[in-house]
């Protein structure tokens, strides 16, 4: 009989890496004021919903007791918050709109040069000859497109060149400034890129790729270089496949899956290790 008494339990296992990855969420969550109660009260709807949806038997009903067992939370508790629903993201319309619109600029060959690069567009044209209207007309005609052209102003997401036409801004791929476009993709594509792990981690066998690069121990100056070229390189991928999806979605007949491929980059430099006579001090 072997001594499994320095093994640790697979819930043991997984408190350093869950510690590490939570430790950026709670850094976020301090600097936009949501105290520990408010966030331990999220958590425990989380939980419960999580245990009724995720982990119902199939043809079983799923009672308060067993959600109660599954999470740890007192069966009152668990009836007082079940019921909600299981959570849907709901893209907020100006985020669709905008990312629809930018994905075609920069994948559809009629508005795209030789090396894929979004075209310098026209404010208008004359028929279907590609400008930034049939740019706009081609994904939504609920907005005019001069409208959308000065909210895209406004918010540097385009500019006009001296000839007038109207140029894509790089900035225009990622929001920023904390509004609703940057959280929806904060918590759209950290949601995907966790649930591909944890399906990897509970799976048999990975399901999906989920890989990095990463060396220690580097340089201030190779670790910029490497983060700049880095971004060249994930640029380059993403307007690939974002080419060969629209594309496809032309003759696709459509359904209800999602699909996202995403990349990330990210270079720090380690706080210096607090000597030990100061790491359990008050």
């Amino acid at each position: 009989m072997s001594d499994t008494t320095d093994q640790p339990s697979e819930g043991a296992a997984l408190h350093r890496p869950v510690a590490r990855l939570l430790r950026p969420l709670v850094r976020l969550c301090v600097a936009r004021g949501i105290t520990f109660p408010a966030l331990t009260n999220l958590l425990r709807e989380l939980y419960v919903n999580v245990a009724e949806y995720d982990f119902a038997l199939p043809g079983k009903e799923q009672t308060d007791s067993r959600v109660s067992l599954l999470t740890g939370i007192h069966r009152k508790e668990v009836r007082r918050l079940r019921g909600a629903g299981a959570p849907v993201s709901a893209v907020p319309a100006a985020v669709s709109r905008t990312s629809r619109i930018i994905a075609r600029w920069i994948a559809d060959p009629r508005f795209t040069d030789a090396d894929g690069r979004p075209l310098p567009l026209p404010r208008q044209s004359e028929g279907e000859a590609p400008s930034f209207e049939t740019l706009v007309s081609g994904i939504t005609r609920d907005l005019r497109p001069r409208a959308v052209l000065d909210e895209w102003l406004d918010r540097g997401l385009a500019v006009a060149d001296p000839e007038g036409r109207i140029v894509l801004a790089e900035s225009a791929y990622v929001p920023k400034g904390g509004g609703e476009p940057q959280l929806y993709y904060f918590g759209r594509n950290l949601h995907d890129h966790l649930a591909a792990s944890v399906a990897n981690v509970v799976g048999e066998t990975p399901r999906f790729l989920e890989r990095a690069v990463h060396y220690d121990g580097l340089s201030a100056e190779l670790a910029g270089r490497l983060e700049a070229r880095a971004r060249e390189i994930a640029m380059d991928a993403l307007r690939e496949a974002n080419r060969e999806a629209h594309a496809a979605c032309e003759t696709d007949p459509g359904g209800r899956h999602r699909w996202n491929f995403g990349v990330y980059v990210y270079s720090e430099e380690p706080p210096e290790p607090r000597p030990a006579s100061e790491a359990g001090g008050a």
